[in-house]
């Protein structure tokens, strides 16, 4: 297995996901990870992007199982889900690789999106993503 933490926007980063759909998004994509073959730990986040803590096998390429996700999200959103509205993630992502023993640290990170950022305790290269500047 092969450890990644994940992250990327909506598009024009966009504050989409609302207290209503946050839940039930990062419930769909821990399922959705988990149906694309990986091991989904955290997903966390907050208004106009997500964080995942995921572990994949070496034989699914990471672009591909970030794509599958983003496709079947936007539209799990849009036609599908609770509050059914047009959305759409921003090109791009952002992903590390890390070690099993990282794993708890990821985690937390993942998990408590609202706080980090609420206080400023960012760590700016598990924020980063493509098309940032």
């Amino acid at each position: 297995q092969l450890y990644y933490h994940i992250v990327w926007a909506t598009k024009n980063r966009e504050p989409l996901i609302t207290p209503e759909l946050e839940p039930e998004l990062h419930n769909y994509l821990r399922g959705k990870g988990m149906e694309f073959g990986g091991v989904v730990h955290a997903v966390g986040g907050v208004e106009e992007h997500v964080h995942l803590a995921v572990s994949i096998p070496p034989r699914i390429a990471v672009a591909t199982y970030i794509g599958q996700l983003k496709g079947a999200s936007s539209h799990w959103v849009t036609h599908v889900s609770p509050v059914r509205m047009p959305f759409e993630w921003q090109e791009g992502y952002g992903v590390l690789s890390f070690g099993k023993r990282s794993l708890p640290r990821v985690v937390d990170y993942v998990l408590n999106q609202h706080q980090r950022h609420a206080d400023r305790r960012l760590v700016p290269e598990m924020e980063r993503m493509e098309g940032d500047n």
